[in-house]
């Protein structure tokens, strides 16, 4: 069994990494090895996210994935959760949250025990429960954002935010010398929606 730590931030300008030393400080507490860690920088409402489809790949049956918050797995609609436990489920991969005590009460019982059985049906329902609070709490905020940015354009007070012209200028310079976006994710931490947006301004200024 190893345990496979997955860390994500929604922005290049939060750090994914933050929590890495508590992952570590509650693994090794445990004995639990932690065989790999995967870092990104993606927004939780999406299922592309390359680094996680690459620990669950990397993964065998019996494997943890660990996270220090539910929502730093999942901020997921109902549809697309259901196909990630499915996934998970199907690699038979447990979900070890630090926020969720019953997933590491679980991993203390011996797995043909009847006791076993009820804390997998009261982690799994838990878990189902922090999901959907997860997902409100990025809809309530995106709503919010929203009220905020259209109350700002009214008074005329609206910018946007400030673009990162040196980050941007070196990562467009990647794609013109044919840089995959695997290469250019790893090297400046963005997300891929932004190599997206800067390999369309790069075409059309070819094209211009």
């Amino acid at each position: 069994m190893f345990t496979r730590a997955y860390l994500r931030a929604s922005t290049q300008d939060q750090d994914a990494k933050r929590a890495e030393n508590e992952l570590k400080k509650f693994a090794a507490e445990r004995d639990w090895k932690i065989a790999a860690t995967y870092i990104e920088n993606e927004s939780g409402a999406t299922l592309k996210r390359p680094e996680l489809f690459r620990l669950l790949a990397d993964s065998q049956p019996g494997d943890i994935l660990l996270v220090e918050q539910i929502d730093r797995l999942t901020r997921l609609n109902l549809e697309d959760w259901d196909r990630l436990r499915n996934d998970i489920t199907a690699k038979q991969v447990l979900i070890v949250s630090l926020d969720l005590p019953t997933s590491w009460t679980m991993m203390a019982v011996k797995r043909d025990d009847v006791q076993a059985r009820i804390f997998q049906a009261i982690n799994n329902m838990m878990l189902d429960v922090l999901a959907a609070i997860a997902r409100k709490d990025y809809e309530d905020r995106r709503r919010r954002q929203s009220q905020g940015i259209a109350k700002a354009k009214e008074a005329g007070a609206y910018r946007g935010r400030p673009e990162d012209a040196k980050r941007n200028d070196a990562i467009m310079a990647m794609l013109r010398r044919g840089q995959t976006w695997e290469s250019i994710r790893h090297a400046t931490r963005c997300s891929n929606s932004t190599i997206a947006r800067l390999a369309k301004r790069v075409k059309t200024s070819e094209g211009a």
